[in-house]
């Protein structure tokens, strides 16, 4: 598409109500934005394992009209291992502005202070699928990786996610930085969130079902 047509064709998009929902999670999460002209427009990027690729083509299908080009693979080395990982990044767009500014602060990924405002189940779900996992097969416990953020950035989500959804949680000291763990005692209510918006490819991911039956002798 050559670049007149392009900017023409950005001239006509508007993040709809569930994107920018949706977005807060990803931003949670591992997504991030970047601007090549001073913050006055920002492109989201989005990169996953390829053990996620269907999570990636579900975004990418969520996203689609941003998007110049589907999700691709490419090499990629962490610690020294080589892996291969799923990823596409949408148009540079002014829409995406608000929250670069909001989740970004000196070049470093923050916790927004209003966070509390903005968090739902839809984007809790999305979140969690893009950053979280099981803390055990044996545990009703989940885990949030919120390593890049200060203690008193993950105190932040820890009481959001109190105060919003009465989910019993508390950061977690890790050599990486801190993790938040939703304890089990919050099972019932962290699937009630979020089990209709996981998709399938990452319903690994969720806890397994409590007992509802005495075991056979």
């Amino acid at each position: 598409m050559h670049s007149r047509k392009i900017e023409a064709y950005k001239r006509e998009l508007k993040l709809s109500r569930k994107q920018r929902e949706i977005l807060v999670g990803l931003m949670m999460g591992d997504a991030h934005m970047e601007t090549q002209n001073r913050g006055r427009t920002y492109r989201l990027k989005i990169e996953q394992s390829e053990r996620h690729a269907a999570y990636v083509d579900h975004l990418y299908e969520l996203f689609k009209d941003w998007v110049l080009t589907p999700p691709r693979r490419k090499d990629a080395v962490s610690r020294g291992h080589k892996s291969v990982n799923v990823a596409f990044q949408t148009v540079s767009h002014g829409s995406f502005r608000f929250y670069a500014h909001q989740f970004y602060r000196e070049g470093r990924k923050q916790v927004p202070k209003l966070i509390h405002r903005w968090l739902t189940p839809l984007n809790l779900a999305y979140w969690y699928m893009d950053d979280g996992s099981i803390k055990s097969r044996e545990s009703k416990g989940v885990i949030l990786n919120t390593h890049a953020f200060y203690r008193s950035e993950v105190e932040r989500l820890v009481n959001a996610l109190a105060s919003l959804f009465e989910l019993e949680a508390k950061p977690r000291k890790q050599k990486e930085g801190y993790q938040i763990y939703i304890s089990g005692h919050s099972y019932e209510r962290f699937m009630d969130l979020v089990e209709s918006h996981v998709i399938e490819s990452m319903r690994y991911k969720l806890p397994s079902p409590r007992r509802t039956e005495l075991p056979k002798e």
